[in-house]
């Protein structure tokens, strides 16, 4: 996947050739994604949020992507959220994936506990790239140290 176009994308990371996230996306901005060469949307930010799009799941599926929804809740992550999250990347493995949820917080944690947990990455290696959105407050970073228990 190229970056062309997507640097716009609020909060835009590449984690690697074949894995973007992102805060969420317009219409126009998941476009670009699909002409970068995605062939997976996993979403991780609620349908009915201020930011959401009103047919996110019918954008990317006439954009000719596979649609993943995870809603998890901000205030509210749980074990469930990240197992699921987990069985996607595992269902998915191969493809060019972009995970997004409203600012890449929720993204960006959950893509850190999967490098870890399911790559054996070091966690601070894993977490620079949270770090460089956001500092995880105390839910999420309760979150974070009950996953890796």
């Amino acid at each position: 996947m190229t970056d062309l176009d997507l640097g716009a994308i609020y909060n835009f990371r590449r984690l690697g050739a074949d894995l973007i996230t992102s805060g969420q996306p317009s219409e126009e901005e998941l476009a670009a994604v699909a002409r970068a060469g995605a062939e997976v949307v996993i979403n991780l930010a609620l349908h009915d949020g201020p930011y959401s799009l009103p047919d996110e799941r019918g954008t990317v599926g006439r954009l000719g992507l596979i649609y993943v929804y995870i809603p998890v809740i901000w205030e509210r992550p749980v074990r469930g959220d990240f197992e699921r999250f987990c069985e996607a990347m595992a269902r998915h493995r191969g493809r060019r994936l972009y995970v997004h949820c409203a600012a890449n917080m929720r993204a960006s944690v959950f893509m850190a506990l999967y490098r870890v947990l399911r790559l054996g990455w070091r966690l601070d290696d894993a977490l620079t790239d949270v770090h460089e959105i956001w500092e995880p407050n105390e839910t999420w970073q309760a979150f974070i140290e009950e996953m890796l228990r």
